[in-house]
């Protein structure tokens, strides 16, 4: 009676196995895309937290503004403190005011050339805080899949490299190289999915938040000029 041959193991197709078998440069490229998205996913839950509390403040202070409370009150509670947002802005302009009329220079065009150019840098100050790190999202975003394809590409070579030194066309042989070319493309959309969605819901975030930077900082230089000329004409 012939024999049967025994049946081959199974080839390991986990997740870990099939980095451990990949080569070096398809490790690097899948080393490479899992820090970039753990990198996203510190950069979203970061922004997400700062934009929450970005809006809690701006909330806040606009409550402060809008009472009717007078305005060397509501700098005093500025002054020493923290600073950021609506806030920062408003304390840059009243500290050019201060300034202004404690060194007698409160001419109402000067002041108010100077207190436009404290507020629109003061903005783009704090515009840029929020702006920052939204980079790294877009970055990824755009370059993962690519990053990932090229990890596909290198793996695939190696599957076909296998064939030929294997003298076979059988599926054992062209399998694994293929399933390791394939998961670096997954691991690409996995980092790049998440950070082009994340780039597009934090960005029109930071757009709305810059607005109302911008919305404040009109509403302080008008409030400040009516000041300035009720002294003048006073």
């Amino acid at each position: 009676m012939e024999a049967v041959e025994p049946v081959a193991a199974a080839h390991d197709m986990s997740m870990f196995a099939l980095f451990m078998q990949a080569d070096w440069v398809v490790k690097s490229v899948m080393l490479g895309l899992l820090f970039a998205s753990i990198a996203c996913w510190a950069v979203i839950f970061a922004k997400a937290a700062a934009y929450a509390k970005a809006k809690r403040e701006m909330k806040a202070f606009d409550r402060i503004f809008a009472s009717g409370e007078p305005l060397t009150q509501i700098y005093a509670r500025l002054k020493d403190g923290p600073r950021s947002g609506l806030g920062a802005l408003f304390a840059a302009a009243m500290e050019e005011w201060n300034g202004s009329h404690a060194d007698n220079a409160a001419s109402s065009g000067g002041l108010q050339a100077r207190l436009r150019i404290v507020l629109d840098t003061t903005v783009a100050a704090e515009s840029e805080k929020l702006d920052r790190s939204l980079s790294l999202l877009a970055t990824v975003g755009s370059a993962a899949p690519f990053v990932g394809l090229f990890g596909t590409v290198w793996g695939i070579m190696n599957a076909f490299t296998s064939i030929a030194a294997a003298k076979s066309t059988s599926l054992a042989v062209v399998a694994p190289g293929i399933a390791e070319a394939l998961f670096a493309t997954a691991l690409g959309l996995l980092a790049a999915i998440p950070a082009v969605i994340a780039y597009n819901k934090l960005s029109g975030d930071a757009g709305r938040l810059i607005g109302r930077l911008e919305a404040f900082a009109d509403r302080v230089s008008v409030l400040l000029s009516r000041q300035l000329d009720a002294r003048g004409n006073a």
